[in-house]
C-alpha cells in the first residue's frame, strides 16, 4: 500500500481509506467531539498521507502508526486553532447575556485581572499558555527553556493563588 501511494495510485489511496480510515475517524472524533469537524479532519489527514506519501519511511514505523499520528495532530493542530475556540464559544441569540449578566461579567473580569496581577510573571505566562495555546506541561517546559518541574510548580502555585483569589 505504501508503494501505491508513493506511486500516486488512487487505489491505494482508496485501500489505505479503507483500512485506516475508521481508525483515524474514532481518534479524531474522541479529540474534538464533533461529528462534522471529525469527518473534515480526516478529509485532511488523508489529503496529507496522499500529498506527504513520500516523506512516509517504512524503516521508521507502519503505515498505520504514521496515519494516526498525522490523524492525531491534525485533531491537535484543530483543537488549538482559532476556530474551535470559537466554535466552543459560540453561543445563540437567545443565550445572549442581559445587561445585568454584563455587569456582572464585568466585575467577574475585574477581579480576574486583579488575581493575575499577584502572579509572578512565569506563573502568568504558564496560565496563558496553557488558556490561549492549549499546550502541556511538558510544551510549556520546552517553550520556556525551563526544566519541567519549575513549570508544574508554577501552574500549581498559579492556580492555587487564583483558586484562593478568585474563591
Amino acid at each position: 500500500m505504501a508503494h501505491g501511494l508513493r506511486e500516486r495510485d488512487p487505489q491505494a489511496l482508496a485501500a489505505v481509506y479503507d483500512r485506516y480510515g475508521r481508525i483515524a475517524f474514532a481518534l479524531i472524533y474522541r479529540a474534538v467531539r464533533d461529528s462534522a469537524v471529525a469527518e473534515d479532519l480526516v478529509q485532511d489527514t488523508f489529503l496529507r498521507v496522499w500529498n506527504r506519501a513520500a516523506s512516509f519511511d517504512p524503516g521508521r514505523g507502519t503505515l498505520g502508526a504514521w496515519i494516526t499520528t498525522v490523524a492525531r495532530n491534525r485533531a491537535i493542530d484543530y483543537l488549538r486553532s482559532t476556530d474551535a475556540r470559537m466554535a466552543a464559544g459560540a453561543t445563540d441569540l437567545e443565550d445572549l447575556e442581559a445587561p445585568t449578566d454584563t455587569a456582572l461579567a464585568v466585575d467577574r473580569s475585574l477581579h480576574l485581572e486583579a488575581a493575575l496581577r499577584k502572579l509572578t510573571p512565569g506563573q502568568r505566562e504558564v496560565i496563558r499558555l496553557a488558556y490561549y495555546e492549549g499546550l502541556s506541561q511538558s510544551e510549556m517546559a520546552s517553550r520556556l527553556k525551563q526544566p519541567l518541574g519549575t513549570v508544574k510548580t508554577w501552574v500549581r502555585t498559579a492556580l492555587s493563588v487564583l483558586r484562593a483569589e478568585l474563591a
